[in-house]
């Protein structure tokens, strides 16, 4: 069942059609058409220009499975160390428990680096 489109997805598929689609010129619209873009006018869910969904959609993976949800719209979050989109459960910050234990490890290393380095200084003060 077709769903409405929300504020951020019309400007998702904006960009992605003004900045990459190979058929569309800002003057002419789309060139195989001969009309104004299809995907620029877009309020609703459902059939999509066939070369938005092949060569475009996958840039934006995000946008990708919101654009496939038939429901109301679920919150996606983009994991900080992979980039990859997610469902959060509550307020899960990264995509996989291997993202949670890379970024444990980084913020580690970097806690101890501080640590080393504020040691140093006290003992040459």
């Amino acid at each position: 069942m077709p769903r409405e489109l929300t504020r951020e997805e019309k400007k998702s598929i904006r960009a992605l059609v003004t900045k990459w689609c190979a058929n569309y010129d800002r003057d002419y619209g789309c060139l195989p058409l001969e009309c104004e873009c299809y995907m620029l006018t877009k309020c609703w869910t459902g059939p999509m220009c066939r070369y938005f969904r092949d060569a475009m959609l996958p840039i934006d993976p995000a946008l990708a499975v919101q654009l496939a949800q038939e429901g109301p719209v679920e919150e996606l979050r983009i994991c900080p160390l992979c980039g990859r989109a997610f469902l959060p459960k509550r307020r899960q910050l990264y995509c996989s428990p291997a993202c949670q234990a890379e970024a444990n490890r980084r913020r580690s290393r970097e806690r101890m680096r501080n640590h080393r380095r504020k040691q140093g200084c006290k003992r040459y003060d």
